[in-house]
């Protein structure tokens, strides 16, 4: 396709009297890997849950593939979220009744593969993030980094066109953080998948190819992909 993969364009949310959005714009590029920073209350967040279609704005344009995102119903954007993107939150957000091998397997079920094909890529997926060994285990009994690693997986094992990052790494040690952001980025890297990914560390923003800095629901720094 030509021109930028998602596009926010003016995008403004409100919760309440609170604004959290005013005006925010921002492009990203195919196989783009973009840190959204800025300090807590500047809007980061709420800014990937509109160009994710978790949220829908109150003002403004969110695009993807040249098409409205803001503009689709809910199943539609439900099934945009689980066909062409993945997510890595701040505290993985695993099925906790599931083990880590049936977590990661558990979008390509949603599509309707069959268990034993879908594990079997889920079990491929765990072995590259290097928690191979945890398949069994239940979230419960997990690392915080492991954990990570495994919710890197789910959000990866579908081949997404994005993959949407919010304080990846928010919970983690410096170590930890440092191996899941390795993994995630390399991950990517060889698929072509672009990376929204918010944080407030440098260190983590560091691993982006451009930063995207905001204050106040907007965008201060040029808001244009490459």
């Amino acid at each position: 396709m030509n021109g930028p993969l998602l596009i926010g364009r003016d995008v403004r949310r409100s919760f309440g009297s609170t604004v959290a959005l005013d005006g925010a714009s921002v492009e990203i590029d195919a196989g783009e890997i973009v840190a959204i920073m800025g300090p807590s209350g500047s809007g980061k967040s709420t800014l990937l849950h509109c160009l994710a279609g978790i949220l829908r704005p109150d003002g403004g344009e969110a695009h993807y593939r040249g098409k409205r995102v803001d503009l689709l119903s809910e199943s539609e954007r439900s099934r945009l979220r689980r066909d062409e993107f993945g997510f890595v939150f701040q505290f993985g957000q695993l099925v906790p009744e599931l083990s880590a091998l049936e977590n990661v397997s558990l979008p390509l079920r949603l599509g309707g593969m069959r268990r034993r094909d879908a594990e079997g890529w889920a079990y491929e997926w765990l072995e590259r993030l290097e928690v191979a060994a945890l398949a069994a285990k239940q979230p419960g009994e997990l690392s915080g980094g492991e954990g990570q690693r495994v919710a890197v997986a789910r959000a990866l094992i579908g081949g997404p066109r994005v993959v949407f990052a919010d304080e990846p790494t928010g919970a983690l040690d410096s170590l930890n953080g440092e191996r899941v952001m390795t993994l995630l980025v390399d991950a990517a890297h060889s698929g072509g998948t672009s990376v929204v990914l918010v944080t407030h560390e440098p260190r983590v923003a560091a691993y982006a190819d451009r930063e995207v800095v905001m204050r106040d629901g907007r965008v201060v720094t040029p808001v244009l992909a490459s």
